[in-house]
């Protein structure tokens, strides 16, 4: 795939892909050349998770099970080796940890020389968002990234079959999720065992000086600033100290998040300035300039 001009040529990369797709079964697992569907980051990722694979506590109360799978190129057929696969949930509490050195129930691997990842961690629980709201509960989930090059990076979110609050989250319901909510089955072993596969998808490539357009301190006004950072080929959005987004390119200058939302445009004005854009949902658009870069 040739590089995409960014500034320049303003026409959408047409990438969107049915949630289902062109999957089949062969017997023992799905195949197919549709890249599995993206999530919403959630504000609880923190980069740097040690390299481990079993993620469960001494002491631990949780219900332990084995997350395995392998991790495969557009095609859905050819396994990528040496593929960085995190994850992150919440304990058996309800409790994300998001400040100790020891990175509970966080945790990453390189895939093998088959494509081949596996975690041995616990089931998190369904939590509720904002302590104040009986509508924000979430159900249990795990949260994945996987980074390679070449590919896109992909983050997402695996649910389960028969979950509470799974019909009634906005995000496990959408049909984007479908193939995301996923059997607990026990294995020869009588572990329990969740089977994930992801196929990727090939990225845009950018070229470095249009991260530097991009990245940088954006003030949005009422004396709220909205910060882009550059991760892989992932463009992460933080606001008030917090990550809230990891975009990826889409075309038309434009990077969207999880499954649609946010999105954020850039435009290079003819003094130098940047300004951005960024839908947050379907009627809610907030509008910035860059006011510190970093290089």
């Amino acid at each position: 795939m040739q590089r995409r001009t960014f500034i320049k040529h303003s026409s959408l990369t047409a990438l969107s892909i049915s949630a289902f797709g062109s999957l089949f079964w062969n017997g023992k697992n799905y195949e197919g050349d549709t890249p599995t569907t993206t999530d919403i980051l959630g504000p609880f990722y923190r980069p740097g998770a040690p390299l481990k694979t079993n993620l469960i506590l001494r002491g631990s109360k949780g219900t332990p099970v084995v997350l395995k799978g392998s991790i495969f190129k557009e095609d859905g057929k050819t396994p990528v080796s040496n593929a960085l696969v995190e994850i992150w949930h919440c304990d058996e509490n309800e409790v994300y940890d998001n400040t100790s050195e020891a990175y509970h129930y966080r945790g990453g691997q390189k895939t093998t020389t088959d494509g081949k990842y596996a975690f041995t961690t616990i089931l998190p629980v369904p939590y509720k968002a904002d302590p104040k709201d009986e509508s924000s509960w979430r159900p249990a989930h795990i949260h994945m990234r996987v980074s390679v090059p070449g590919q896109q990076d992909l983050i997402t979110q695996i649910y389960f079959k028969g979950g509470k609050y799974v019909e009634t989250d906005k995000w496990a319901s959408a049909p984007q999720a479908v193939n995301r909510i996923l059997d607990i089955a026990t294995n020869k072993a009588g572990q329990s065992e969740v089977v994930f596969n992801v196929t990727m998808r090939k990225e845009i490539p950018l070229d470095k000086k249009v991260y530097e357009k991009v990245t940088g301190l954006f003030d949005i006004g009422d004396n709220n600033t909205v910060e882009f950072i550059k991760n892989d080929d992932l463009l992460f959005m933080k606001s008030n100290g917090q990550l809230r987004a990891a975009l990826k390119y889409i075309g038309n200058n434009t990077f969207e998040a999880g499954i649609g939302y946010p999105k954020a445009t850039f435009e290079l004005q003819k003094d130098g300035t940047v300004k951005v854009a960024i839908q947050r949902t379907i009627d809610k658009t907030m509008y910035g300039t860059k006011v510190l870069k970093y290089n």
